[in-house]
């Protein structure tokens, strides 16, 4: 048994004549009992809760047993019972309720993140060149420009992106470079991520990558 679990058993036994009021109304106290019918709250005798002594242990307040049918238990049990709540947790809800307790905080479970998709792949190639940014005023636009195209930042094929991750065959590690991204789509328009020469160099030192290197 939790040590919460525990805690909320003692004070509920620190409140049992409370508990039998709530839960048992049909019965009374007589003297250091409550004593009721049965756990269904019938009129009579047979069963009685203890209402004093320690909070744990033999002879403990809150303790209940019932002559006719020998059963016996605590006041979660008559709790049980009479609410007719089978899940545990449930149960000491229930409990903390009637004493006024506070509801336990729940924390609220992980997102789950939604992974990746691999790159290289038609999923990964949309995904790059949705973080990418129209051509217009930016230095894809100029390096185009000093090509003598001076279009390229009217079209929607074309985009920039500043920190694309590319790693070069000599090197470990990937790094940020700026790139110039084109869409290449199959027939229905799909975009597809498969170009010989995706990003360009230019006066900025731009890296040349492929569209495989550019969407990895």
């Amino acid at each position: 048994m939790s040590v919460d679990t525990e805690d909320l058993l003692r004070e509920l036994a620190q409140n049992d004549e409370s508990v039998c009021r709530h839960y048992l109304p049909a019965g009374r106290r007589e003297g250091s009992y409550w004593m009721v019918g049965d756990l269904q709250n019938n009129a009579g005798r047979s069963l009685f809760v203890r209402l004093t002594g320690p909070t744990s242990g033999p002879g403990a307040r809150g303790k209940w047993s019932d002559s006719a049918t020998s059963e016996y238990g605590d006041l979660l049990d008559i709790i049980r019972a009479r609410t007719g709540i089978t899940r545990f947790p449930e149960l000491l809800d229930e409990a903390r309720a009637h004493l006024g307790r506070p509801q336990p905080v729940v924390p609220n479970a992980p997102v789950p993140r939604k992974s990746k998709a691999p790159g290289g792949t038609p999923a990964a190639a949309a995904r790059l060149f949705a973080a990418s940014m129209p051509v217009a005023g930016t230095l894809a636009d100029s390096y185009l420009r000093s090509r003598g195209l001076t279009q390229g930042g009217k079209t929607s094929a074309l985009r920039f992106h500043p920190k694309c991750w590319h790693r070069d065959e000599s090197q470990s590690k990937p790094v940020p470079r700026p790139a110039l991204i084109a869409a290449v789509t199959d027939g229905a328009g799909a975009l597809q991520g498969k170009s010989p020469d995706l990003a360009i160099r230019s006066q900025a030192s731009w890296p040349r990558m492929t569209a495989q290197q550019a969407v990895q």
